[in-house]
């Protein structure tokens, strides 16, 4: 992940992003003595949970704030400040884990090959990012606000098809056997719930605005998005994710 984060912000606002990712641990199945490496595991919350049924995890995130509040969350945990695409380790991980994080890795090339690296032969690789689509209305609403320039050079998400990382992966080394992409809705609470997400991921955008831009760009961004978004008292961002298995042969 690139860029500073606002962790107070993302842990009393934005659960939503460890614990609808949650159920990817099911899938991953992690058992007891297992090397488990969480890629961009931001504050810990889903690292804690692999470790609390028994594998010995290592965290690894490239945001300062992150990686800081994951080991007061977790202290007992190894969490190391890298980037994805730099990050080596001697001993190999029986599997790697990433939720919500691989869409903010670019080039995506230097992470899958890291990740591939990382896993010992035989080693299993469950992830979910953003997928084709996501936050489409979101990323149509920023480019009519700011301009499709503007937007082009500060985009700071990648979010591929199917078919676009299943061939990153495999060019890595990996072999898919398992790849969905779904729509997944999610609601945030209250009035000014899209203001508080774009405030929280579209830092990129906003860099560099005084307050008065600011202010026009959510008040353009919600005329834009309300008929489609809002309803029921509250916002629902228009989330599709990728969700990937693949393994290391051998």
């Amino acid at each position: 992940m690139a860029g500073t984060w606002d962790v107070s912000r993302y842990e009393a606002s934005h659960g939503y992003v460890w614990s609808l990712g949650a159920p990817l641990i099911g899938m991953l199945d992690p058992k007891p003595g297992e090397r488990v490496l969480d890629v961009g595991c931001g504050a810990g919350q889903l690292s804690g949970e692999i470790a609390r049924l028994g594998a010995e995890v290592t965290g690894v995130d490239s945001s300062p704030e992150m990686i800081a509040q994951a080991r007061i969350n977790f202290p007992g945990l190894k969490f190391v400040l890298s980037d994805a695409a730099a990050f080596t380790s001697e001993a190999p991980f029986d599997a790697v884990f990433s939720n919500a994080a691989l869409h903010w890795m670019k080039p995506p090339e230097g992470a899958a090959r890291a990740m591939a690296r990382a896993l010992k032969p035989g080693g299993r690789l469950v992830a979910e990012m953003g997928g084709a689509g996501n936050v489409a209305s979101i990323v149509e609403g920023l480019k009519a606000s700011l301009g499709e320039e503007y937007f082009a050079q500060r985009n700071p998400w990648f979010y591929p098809t199917i078919g676009e990382y299943a061939t990153l992966l495999e060019q890595a080394g990996l072999e898919v056997v398992n790849a969905s992409l779904f729509p997944r809705p999610t609601r945030l609470e209250g009035e000014g719930g899209l203001r508080d997400w774009l405030e929280m991921f579209c830092r990129a955008f906003l860099e560099g605005m005084d307050k008065a831009a600011k202010r026009e760009l959510m008040e353009a961004m919600e005329g834009r998005l309300r008929e489609k978004l809002y309803r029921e008292g509250a916002w629902h961002i228009d989330y599709r994710r990728l969700r990937i298995v693949a393994r290391k042969p051998g």
